[in-house]
């Protein structure tokens, strides 16, 4: 079971992230998937997933790059990545930058009947904010 967890988490960050593909959420995405993640606008079933990361894909000319996953029990994958790119339109309000972007995120996945129905992601959204210069670096 955690090798096919595991790849389907490959594939929600291959397929739907890094490749703009939307119609693999039908597939890989339970329609009662709730996001928990505290930094990233709200989002439920495949539609909600697929207009959260088009926030970001909107927004970076970048790609998730995926550095770990691990299976944590029957039912959970855990993904260290790093979201990489250049800041080429409008993010939380702050206009494009050109400035080149790295944050580092983990996403905890819960897995039911094969399709990914739960999601906690924390990311650093401060390390962003100094990147694209909307925040201060510290002294």
């Amino acid at each position: 079971m955690s090798v096919e967890n595991e790849a389907l988490a490959r594939r929600f960050f291959e397929e739907l992230c890094n490749q703009r593909n939307g119609a693999v959420a039908d597939e890989i995405v339970s329609d009662d998937y709730v996001s928990h993640g505290p930094q990233a606008p709200p989002a439920e079933g495949p539609d909600g997933v697929r207009a959260r990361i088009a926030v970001y894909q909107d927004a970076l000319d970048g790609y998730w790059d995926v550095q770990e996953i691990l299976s944590a029990g029957k039912d959970r994958v855990v993904v260290r990545w790093i979201g990489r790119g250049t800041h080429t339109g409008e993010l939380m309000g702050i206009p494009a930058t050109g400035a080149t972007i790295a944050c580092d995120a983990t996403t905890i996945f819960g897995i039911t009947d094969g399709k990914i129905s739960e999601e906690w992601t924390v990311w650093d959204a401060l390390g962003l904010l100094q990147q694209v210069g909307a925040v201060p670096l510290p002294a």
